[in-house]
């Protein structure tokens, strides 16, 4: 007998996530959290998942605030 249940991921209708594991969208979290991105409002949102995390992390790249250079 097992000590711990494995619960579902619990999520709410409407939410969307992108699966990094599967490379799919997916209503509500049907994956581990580790391997998705979201919640996003719509499909759309999460269909351009990869898209918007490259977007940040070249505004983050950029940003002089994160910048570990000498002045």
């Amino acid at each position: 007998m097992a000590l711990f249940k494995r619960r579902a991921a619990a999520g709410k209708p409407g939410e969307w996530y992108y699966c990094l594991k599967h490379a799919t969208v997916e209503e509500g979290p049907q994956c581990r959290a580790a391997d998705r991105l979201g919640p996003y409002g719509s499909r759309e949102e999460a269909s351009h998942a990869m898209e918007t995390a490259r977007e940040r992390n070249e505004e983050w790249r950029e940003d002089p605030r994160w910048k570990d250079e000498d002045a």
